[in-house]
């Protein structure tokens, strides 16, 4: 199913190019940023000019070359310039060349599409590292800070968001480079703070065993928040995570409590994360599921429990916190990404 049609996206702002609109001289280069619900395709025609996005449900398809297919069908891309090199940025750990994705049914050889797809360069890597190198082109547009504190110019960042799972990534600065550093910190292993939180603990363990924060503190998550605390409220029905946000949205209780735990938790997790990697640079929030939240999320325990560290509780007041409001983000690191590949000269790889 084709979902949608954005209207692109901003010019970058500062990272290693400016859209100067001088085309690609070997030919328009695809861009894809993978999660378990939905694949984005985009052609980066010149360097930071991004456009033809589209959004296509990932069941709709078998694998990955079929909704690549679809999308170049979709885009006319066979009628002019064949695209010789690519860059997917997908919610998964790379290591070598077969790709087996945690939370849909993908599996493909990174070798074997690029051969099926006739490109010259195929570089995989995950997407919040993705997210993470796309980060210092940011412009106060498309981001917003919320809590206090203040970010070193050269201090690590960390990015993490929520969506179909938990995506982790840090920044480092190496000499004029940021190089992003690649995480599965989503599958740590969650730690209540309150007792409502045991009770969802509790409940986890009993149908998975290992309860990770992303059981927790994903889209999916949100779900389970709100069958824990319905327990015992006959009034309460089953319902989706889509359903609970929009019930949050038009003041029902159950729901804004659902919502609010998410936002603890995430909150907490944020904070092991900046803890983890020093991040004195900041974090960045970004995923699907915070933005729909709204102005909910900022008035959420989100920061408080960042913060909320015990003998390190000022050391986490010092980190300044961000949401990512950008559209499509992931398309931007990936391309810097793959322009530094292709400035190394590689085929084909994967981190």
């Amino acid at each position: 199913m084709f979902i949608g049609t954005p209207e692109g996206m901003p010019e970058r702002q500062g990272g290693q190019a400016a859209a100067t609109g001088t085309p690609h001289a070997d030919g328009p280069r695809l861009l894809a940023d993978i999660g378990g619900t939905n694949a984005r395709f985009a052609l980066e025609s010149a360097p930071g000019v991004i456009g033809a996005i589209r959004i296509y449900s990932c069941t709709d398809f078998p694998g990955i070359v079929e909704a690549i297919q679809r999308f170049y069908a979709d885009t006319d891309v066979d009628a002019g310039q064949p695209v010789l090199h690519a860059a997917v940025a997908i919610a998964n750990p790379i290591d070598g060349d077969l790709v087996a994705m945690t939370n849909h049914d993908w599996r493909f050889s990174i070798e074997a599409t690029r051969n099926a797809l006739g490109l010259r360069t195929l570089k995989v890597v995950n997407d919040f590292a993705a997210l993470a190198q796309a980060v210092p082109a940011l412009d106060v547009r498309q981001r917003r800070q919320f809590g206090g504190g203040h970010a070193q110019s050269d201090g690590v960042m960390a990015v993490l968001g929520a969506g179909t799972g938990l995506g982790v990534a840090g920044l480092v600065r190496a000499d004029a480079r940021w190089i992003a550093l690649s995480s599965e910190g989503g599958h740590a292993s969650f730690s209540p703070l309150d007792a409502r939180e045991d009770a969802i603990l509790a409940y986890a363990r009993a149908k998975w065993g290992h309860v990770s924060f992303e059981r927790v503190a994903s889209g999916p998550g949100i779900e389970l928040i709100h069958t824990v605390l319905a327990q015992g409220r006959a009034a309460a029905q089953p319902t989706d995570t889509a359903a609970i946000v929009q019930r949050a949205a038009e003041g029902d209780a159950l729901a804004l409590e659902a919502i609010d735990v998410f936002c603890g938790i995430l909150g907490s997790f944020a904070g092991n994360v900046a803890i983890t990697f020093g991040a004195q640079g900041g974090v960045y929030v970004g995923g699907g599921v915070v933005p729909k939240l709204g102005e909910r999320f900022y008035a959420s325990a989100f920061r408080e429990r960042f913060e909320q560290k015990g003998r390190f509780d000022q050391y986490l007041a010092n980190i300044p916190t961000y949401v990512i409001t950008a559209d499509n983000p992931a398309f931007i690191g990936a391309s810097e990404i793959l322009t530094a590949a292709l400035a190394g000269g590689g085929r084909s790889a994967a981190v």
